[in-house]
């Protein structure tokens, strides 16, 4: 920021993209008084390759990046000062340049059913139609109840669960964090994360900036969550040796207690026929390397045929 604008966020226009950006406004107003004043700070919506492009699947149509490209473009060329995502939807590795910063405090990681009777997934009658666009969903789905259909759907919360009102599709998992951050917990089953793992990053936002902004980044530090900061990166490393894609269901959660970080995370084929688990747990010191190891282990057991599964 400097005299002659506000600090500038840049966002997906999503409801719930807009919504977490103005709750890192309100962050930064709160933690640095010259932030406060009305007009300190701006919220810069961003039309995304993937926003744009709503009638086929992420896998199709590239891959996660879609949701980050042109905003990482506006950063680069200075028409923001920092961006806010969710940080599921970063790629594996950060462009040159863009550099992940801040962290903030991690909402609820679990996946949530929405169903027009169903209060779990136990209770979807046979033969259900389940919408979702995420692989990771569909083959942990499948892979505990075969019976069911899955379809792709997607779209942001509200028409994900209008289209399941209009009996599109019988029931749709979402993320929790997003349907508390927008207020929409009401039509909300929690899943246990024994049962459904999240994806890396599931519940946790990320806000990136340019690396070496050094203003920027004063400013971000007393945002960032150093103890999920801390199983981000656990999880990031997982999902990085495993080369995950959007083709690739994969799920990860690290927690930490203490100084003790547990890593659990799993690779499955797109039908859910086979799933892969494994567990970590050591010091939070080697949240890295924990990891690494856990992703080492899942690649060596499941063999480079597994990630050429076409479903």
């Amino acid at each position: 920021m400097n005299s002659s604008h506000p600090l500038r966020i840049g966002t997906r226009g999503s409801p719930l993209a807009l919504a977490q950006a103005h709750g890192v406004r309100n962050r930064l107003a709160a933690a640095h008084a010259a932030l406060a004043p009305e007009g300190a700070i701006s919220v810069v919506p961003i039309v995304t390759t993937g926003d744009k492009t709503q009638d086929r699947t992420l896998a199709d149509i590239g891959g996660k990046g879609l949701f980050t490209k042109e905003i990482d473009l506006a950063l680069f060329d200075g028409s923001i000062d920092l961006a806010v995502h969710s940080l599921k939807d970063l790629p594996t590795e950060m462009p040159e340049g863009i550099a992940l910063c801040c962290i903030p405090e991690r909402e609820d990681p679990r996946d949530a059913l929405i169903a027009r009777s169903a209060r779990s997934i136990a209770e979807l009658p046979k033969g259900a139609v389940v919408g979702t666009a995420s692989l990771r969903r569909a083959a942990q789905l499948l892979h505990r109840r075969p019976d069911l259909r899955v379809m792709p759907l997607r779209g942001n919360v509200e028409t994900r669960i209008a289209k399941v009102d209009r009996g599109d599709a019988d029931a749709t998992l979402l993320a929790l964090a997003g349907l508390r951050r927008l207020g929409r917990t009401d039509r909300a089953h929690p899943i246990s994360t024994e049962e459904m793992l999240p994806a890396v990053g599931q519940g946790a936002i990320a806000i990136t900036c340019r690396a070496g902004d050094t203003a920027t980044l004063a400013l971000l530090a007393p945002l960032d969550d150093a103890a999920v900061h801390t199983a981000i990166l656990a999880e990031r490393a997982f999902l990085r040796v495993l080369d995950g894609s959007c083709r690739t269901p994969i799920a990860a959660l690290a927690e930490l207690v203490g100084d003790r970080l547990t890593l659990r995370g799993l690779v499955a084929t797109p039908d859910g026929r086979e799933l892969l688990e494994t567990r970590r747990e050591g010091q939070r010191a080697d949240a890295e390397a924990i990891g690494h190891d856990a992703g080492a282990e899942l690649l060596a057991r499941c063999g480079p045929a597994f990630f050429s599964f076409k479903a």
